[in-house]
């Protein structure tokens, strides 16, 4: 456990990571970087992370919790195929606004530590499986409101929108041209329209007993 002032410290030192290994890459971040663009000393840097690795593992679970605090919130929010399209437009807005420059901070990770860093891996699978758990928690409430229909399988739709996501992202950024990214979210989306049902009332609920 750190003092309050370590813990500031320490979440200085990963912010400023993870804004230069979005911008530079890993490999193009050296832990002198960091330690400048921190205010911090190499000795701070060493006592959170003890070596580029840990920090660098630091940085996926930032990453991954920034995206998850921006995207979650609407996901947890789906009424209908409506507010799935607008959560789709979020993301191509986003990238719109930063010139389609830099793409998916997790991709970018993944591209360049997927098979060099065995724990990078793991931890950047353990954060697209929570991105994935959390369009499929959106999913299923949908199901549960019944718009749609009982034999739509979440996890399949779930992990088929994660991977346009990111298949997308990637084109966006290559192409600097959000269009891929938008039409092919919006055909998944008519994907998933098509296990679309007429709302019907559950059991018990104030409309059923009318």
């Amino acid at each position: 456990m750190f003092t309050r002032k370590g813990q500031l410290t320490r979440d200085r030192i990963v912010a400023e990571a993870a804004a230069l290994m979005f911008e530079r890459g890993v490999a193009g971040t050296s832990t002198e970087d960091v330690q400048s663009a921190a205010g911090v000393s190499a000795s701070q840097i060493y006592h959170y992370f003890g070596d580029k690795r840990s920090l660098t593992r630091a940085v996926i679970e930032f990453q991954t919790d920034a995206i998850l605090g921006f995207q979650e919130p609407l996901l947890a929010r789906l009424d209908d195929l409506d507010a799935l399209r607008s959560w789709a437009d979020v993301i191509a807005d986003l990238q719109r606004t930063n010139g389609y420059h830099g793409g998916c901070p997790l991709g970018s990770l993944a591209s360049e530590l997927a098979e060099t860093d065995a724990a990078a891996r793991e931890a950047l699978a353990q954060g697209y499986r929570r991105w994935q758990h959390a369009i499929r928690d959106g999913l299923q409430a949908m199901k549960d409101r019944r718009e749609l229909r009982p034999d739509a399988d979440v996890d399949v739709l779930a992990t088929t929108l994660l991977t346009t996501v990111q298949g997308g992202l990637l084109l966006a950024k290559t192409l600097r041209d959000g269009e891929p990214l938008q039409t092919a979210l919006h055909a998944v989306i008519d994907h998933v329209g098509s296990f679309a049902t007429d709302r019907q009332p559950a059991e018990g609920s104030a409309t059923s007993r009318r």
